[in-house]
C-alpha cells in the first residue's frame, strides 16, 4: 500500500529526527531528535504510535513521579492583547 500525506496527497517522505514539544494541561516537554516520516512537499509530519507512547510515558515520569529531565528552560510567556 502506497502513503500518500493526508495534507496535500503527496506520495514522497523522508526519514527524519526532528524535535516534539508536548503539551498537557499548560506544562511542556520537548523532545529532540524524534524519528519521523516528513512529507517532502508540504512537511507534514508523521510518528509511529509507539514513539509517541513512549514520549507520554517520559512527559508522565517527569511530571508525576519526578523524574529529572536532561535540560530545562526559562519560557517567556505574553497575551496577544498586551504586546
Amino acid at each position: 500500500m502506497t502513503k500518500i500525506c493526508n495534507f496535500c496527497g503527496n506520495k514522497n517522505f523522508r526519514e527524519k529526527h526532528v524535535q516534539y514539544i508536548y503539551k498537557y494541561d499548560n506544562q511542556l516537554l520537548v523532545v529532540n531528535n524524534v524519528p519521523c516520516e516528513e512529507c517532502e512537499y508540504c512537511g507534514e509530519q508523521y510518528f509511529k504510535t509507539e514513539v509517541l507512547k513512549k514520549i507520554e510515558e517520559d512527559f508522565k515520569t517527569i511530571y508525576l513521579s519526578g523524574k529529572k529531565a536532561l535540560k530545562e528552560v526559562t519560557v517567556p510567556i505574553e497575551e496577544f492583547a498586551e504586546i
